[in-house]
């Protein structure tokens, strides 16, 4: 049944009128209450910053979808207060017993995708066929274990919920079987017949339980339901079950052998067509007219006139209307008698026929007693083969766009959608794929699905997963380095960057500076870079030393990201050549560092004081020429500093600036005096 409109509880239209938001996937609506003045005074709260969702994002019938879903309150509160409700769009997708279905017919899907272009023909023919069963083995997997999960649980609430998500799998699977008979495999006169029993027979299973009773009993054909099994088998095309029960009829019922030996004798005859193509259409039309007339004649004979239950079943053999629909009760279903009465009365019924079939059986089963269902409306959608019919009415009944989504996909690839497009601009294949993706990334981990849905969506697919990769909440650094693969592996390089700014960003409140650094150098970020860099170094300033010592060793060509970072990346250099005692060379990169001007002018004092321990070495490390620019650079510090007179007033700083000036006298002086030495000799 379809899904009436939820009414928002304890909203009253008089007094009340309901605001929304759009999420990702799902519709928050809030009762607000106007006061005489028009003033609103409750407001419409939502978590997602995407309140302007585009019509083109959310697709045309997502609004409608959405208010089919399920309503689940944020709280009591008082009758007065204002309450925030969830209206999600696809529901299913949280339920736990249903995510096999989501899993494991992904991995039927890709396969799909990846073979389109191997076969051609019967082979493909019969590929698409086996795909289609797989497809449908999921389904009654999925739909056994939550009939094993209805059976488990205590939970009146939650049996019913299993008990319903049982009914609604067994209606997909019924539907799915039978557009694999009609579209993908495509069956023709003769075979189709057969298929559609074994149809019947998978899926009308509510006479099962009374089969099993009377079988199980000590002598069936003396249990109260014995001519009602016969009846099923016969209605069934179970012959030779039907004939195996009648058998212990006769050995119970010795005076009735004679009619049993000529009923079993036209069961036994009774033509049927063959998947083996060994009889033409002609050959089995004259066979089964022979046989026909054979069972009128031994029933205008009144052969089996004594036996009201063989008379039955001889008048059914006959394709009698009226004695079919009298075992209505046990047939249960209107396409149950379609099927029966195609078997009696045209079994060669060829696929385009059956729509008048299908529409005089719906008419003549249900007899004006009560109106078909929204399933009695799809499963003649097919019958009439109006696929795209069955596709819209399947999206409007059922709880999710899986079903949808995946049928279309496949009678997709069996060419019977090429020439249908949608209004607005994509193909009904690409929408339902589209929608049903959608409702995988509001999951926090069926997203990861929804991705291959997408890049198989070649017009808008790229769209969609930009818009909503990006929306992915960045709960963890792993979850983040799979958002961040799938990025670069598509070439989304504005997502990729806004990945890395939000765990830069993350990183860099929590004080996780060499996290932080890098991911703003996965980003490209130069700003960002200059701005984590200057952390270090304020780090590097108060504590002595630095954090995160691997990652900044291991820059390479990333510090060229931005000067800052360069100055960082070369000034922990300086500090390596330092400790390894390679002072010329530290000396060098030092002053490089000064003369360059790369480093920040805050950073000029350090810098001049990281040089005090190499001029005060015994071995003359700074040449004139390099003393005289530390002397430039001393001077231009203090002469350019804009707070000149609080840097005087500093004792610290003046006393800094006294210690380098004097190291750097004398380092001038034993400079001259070495090189003089040099020259005389």
């Amino acid at each position: 049944d379809t899904v009436p409109p939820q009414v928002v509880p304890g909203a009253d239209p008089s007094a009340r009128q309901l605001c929304f938001a759009w999420g990702p996937a799902e519709v928050l609506v809030c009762e607000t209450l106007f006061g005489r003045a028009g003033g609103c005074r409750s407001r419409c709260l939502s978590r997602c910053p995407s309140r302007s969702r585009s019509r083109a994002e959310r697709g045309p019938g997502a609004a409608a979808r959405a208010l089919t879903g399920s309503v689940a309150g944020a709280g009591e509160g008082a009758p007065s207060s204002s309450r925030v409700f969830v209206v999600r769009r696809d529901q299913d997708i949280y339920i736990q017993t249903l995510r096999k279905l989501f899993n494991e017919s992904h991995g039927i899907f890709m396969g799909l995708q990846r073979s389109e272009e191997e076969l051609a023909g019967k082979s493909r023919k019969a590929q698409l066929v086996q795909v289609s069963k797989n497809y449908r083995s999921v389904i009654r997997a999925c739909m056994e274990d939550m009939h094993q999960a209805a059976v488990s649980t205590r939970d009146p609430a939650l049996q019913g919920q299993y008990s319903t998500q049982v009914s609604i799998l067994s209606a997909m699977e019924l539907i799915w079987n039978l557009c694999e008979i009609l579209f993908v495999e495509a069956a023709a006169a003769g075979p189709l017949l057969l298929r559609l029993l074994d149809w019947v027979r998978l899926h009308v299973c509510d006479v099962d339980s009374m089969v099993r009773e009377v079988l199980s009993s000590e002598s069936p054909s003396k249990h109260k339901l014995f001519w009602n099994v016969v009846d099923v088998f016969v209605l069934q095309g179970r012959m030779d079950e039907a004939r195996h029960l009648l058998s212990k009829e006769a050995s119970a019922n010795p005076a009735s052998m004679n009619m049993y030996k000529i009923l079993d004798e036209l069961m036994k005859k009774m033509p049927v067509p063959s998947l083996g193509n060994t009889q033409t259409l002609t050959e089995l039309e004259l066979k089964w007219q022979h046989w026909h007339e054979e069972c009128q004649r031994y029933l205008q004979d009144g052969t089996f006139a004594s036996n009201p239950h063989m008379e039955s079943i001889c008048k059914i053999l006959l394709g009698d209307e009226d004695a079919i629909l009298e075992k209505k009760e046990l047939m249960t279903t209107w396409y149950h008698f379609l099927v029966t009465r195609l078997l009696y009365s045209h079994p060669t019924v060829k696929p385009m026929e059956l729509r008048f079939y299908a529409q005089s059986s719906m008419d003549l089963f249900l007899g004006g007693e009560s109106s078909p269902e929204p399933l009695d409306m799809i499963l003649m959608a097919a019958f009439e083969f109006e696929m795209h019919q069955v596709i819209k009415e399947c999206s409007i009944v059922l709880s999710n766009w899986w079903f949808v989504a995946h049928l279309t996909d496949l009678l997709d690839h069996c060419k019977l959608l090429q020439s249908h497009s949608l209004y607005f601009g994509s193909n009904m294949r690409e929408f339902l794929l589209l929608e049903y993706a959608s409702g995988l990334f509001s999951h926090h981990s069926l997203w990861q699905l929804g991705v291959d849905y997408f890049d198989h969506c070649p017009e808008f697919g790229r769209v969609y997963l930009e818009l909503h990769i990006e929306r992915i909440p960045l709960s963890t650094e792993q979850k983040a380095l799979k958002v961040l693969r799938i990025c670069e592996q598509r070439q989304m390089h504005e997502q990729v960057r806004s990945v890395c700014k939000i765990m830069a960003m993350k990183a860099l409140r929590n004080n996780r500076l060499g996290s932080a650094l890098s991911w703003s150098i996965r980003a490209k970020d130069a700003a960002f870079a200059t701005l984590i860099s200057d952390r270090f170094l304020k780090d590097y300033c108060e504590r002595g030393c630095f954090s995160d010592l691997d990652l900044i060793d291991n820059l390479g060509p990333s510090m060229l990201l931005s000067d800052r970072l360069t100055f960082l990346g070369k000034y922990r250099e300086f500090h390596r050549l330092y400790g390894e005692k390679r002072f010329p060379e530290a000396a060098r990169l030092l002053l490089t560092l000064m003369t360059a001007h790369i480093a920040p002018c805050s950073f000029w004092m350090t810098l001049l004081t990281d040089a005090l321990p190499l001029l005060e070495q015994k071995e003359v490390i700074f040449s004139a020429e390099q003393t005289y620019e530390l002397m430039r650079c001393l001077e231009d510090l203090t002469a350019g500093n804009p707070d000149k007179q609080k840097f005087q007033d500093d004792d610290v700083e003046t006393t800094k600036v006294e210690m380098l000036r004097l190291a750097l006298a004398r380092n001038l002086a034993r400079v001259i005096v070495k090189e003089g030495t040099v020259e005389g000799s």
